[in-house]
């Protein structure tokens, strides 16, 4: 019989009580985007998979699983939980993505069903499509604390780890240094869900909550923003285009443009939600016309809501402060805090499935 969790005093920012050096809610290692992967024998390269980023706390019997914004992640994903204390080490600290393959590619979409309120469906979900957990980085173990060790030897470190993990649900990333090989996981991986590739400096210690030694290299320009307001569809009384926002070096919240890209099958939820939060204007820069209490998309008016969610678009050129020819919604990010959503995002950088899928991990 797998173990289950125990349930030790929960701390108030509701993970358990943790005896580890470092313990939730603690910042990951962030990555400046670039337009092409780096040249240079100072890099060691890893897939980006397109998941939800993890950072997994063991202390005995208990485990905490934490999301990029900081949040308990442990619940939606109790496969992944069971597996982790099924493990022979009791007390480490691992960086990782959660994923949900499916026919032999990585489902976002299946990954979003999984933040649910109701337990029961989230383990219907977790038997139907079970999620898998990518390590590629060890922070924790045998009693050290690792952080302050450049990558190369974490990664050795992290590979000696693995020697007595052998499950499916909890997996060792691949990782080279070899730029060639890097280039094919980018240029033929795309199609089973690898969202780029990732280019960690060798020497570099674990950067927590900044992006100083790690580059991410994307398939397609997308940008992480915040919803700040819609308009209604003309003639309608649903949602016609949702005006977006990113945070600037000062922490003010900027109009960069907007996507009117929304299935009309969810326009009337969103409608709803959004009319939820109606407030007063959040951008403070670039502001998008004047604010009304009825917006219509005949009028131009528009109107304002909290910063609370966060999509997901795609966008061809951004100039001038914002998207030149608006954008293409691809999802909701609710992994993502709105402040992680900045203007670093779009400002120029310096300098068969299954068997694919597959043929990637035996690297």
């Amino acid at each position: 019989m797998p173990k289950t969790a125990t349930a030790p005093p929960i701390t108030t920012h509701g993970f358990p009580a943790l005896d580890l050096p470092i313990r939730p809610p603690y910042p990951p290692m962030e990555a400046k985007r670039v337009d092409s992967v780096p040249t240079g024998d100072k890099w060691l390269f890893e897939p980006k998979w397109d998941g939800f980023r993890a950072i997994v706390f063991r202390s005995g019997d208990t485990i905490a699983v934490q999301s990029k914004a900081g949040q308990p992640l442990g619940r939606y994903f109790p496969e992944i939980v069971e597996a982790l204390l099924s493990l022979k080490h009791k007390d480490f600290v691992i960086d990782g993505e959660i994923v949900v393959p499916v026919e032999g590619h990585l489902s976002f979409d299946d990954l979003l069903l999984r933040i649910h309120p109701a337990e029961s469906r989230i383990r219907k979900l977790a038997a139907e499509r079970p999620a898998q957990y990518f390590a590629f980085d060890l922070l924790y173990w045998k009693g050290r604390l690792l952080t302050d060790l450049p990558i190369e030897e974490r990664r050795a470190k992290l590979e000696q780890f693995f020697e007595k993990v052998d499950l499916p649900v909890i997996q060792l990333s691949p990782a080279t240094r070899d730029r060639k090989i890097a280039l094919q996981w980018f240029d033929k991986f795309g199609s089973v869900g690898l969202d780029g590739v990732m280019a960690k400096r060798l020497g570099e210690p674990y950067h927590s909550g900044d992006r100083a030694g790690m580059v991410k290299v994307k398939h397609l320009k997308t940008a992480d923003c915040v919803v700040g307001g819609f308009r209604y569809g003309e003639g309608t009384k649903a949602v016609g285009s949702l005006l977006l926002g990113l945070y600037d070096s000062e922490g003010r919240l900027v109009y960069i443009g907007h996507t009117s890209s929304i299935k009309r099958s969810d326009r009337e939820a969103l409608t709803q939600k959004l009319e939820s939060i109606r407030t007063d204007n959040p951008f403070e820069v670039r502001v998008p016309g004047g604010p009304s209490r009825w917006a219509s998309e005949r009028t131009g008016e528009w109107a304002p809501v909290r910063p609370k969610l966060v999509c997901e678009v795609e966008y061809d050129y951004f100039s001038q402060g914002r998207f030149r020819h608006g954008s293409k919604f691809l999802r909701w990010r609710p992994d993502k805090k709105p402040r992680q959503c900045t203007m670093e995002q779009v400002l120029p950088a310096g300098g068969g499935r299954a068997k694919a899928l597959s043929s990637l991990l035996e690297r």
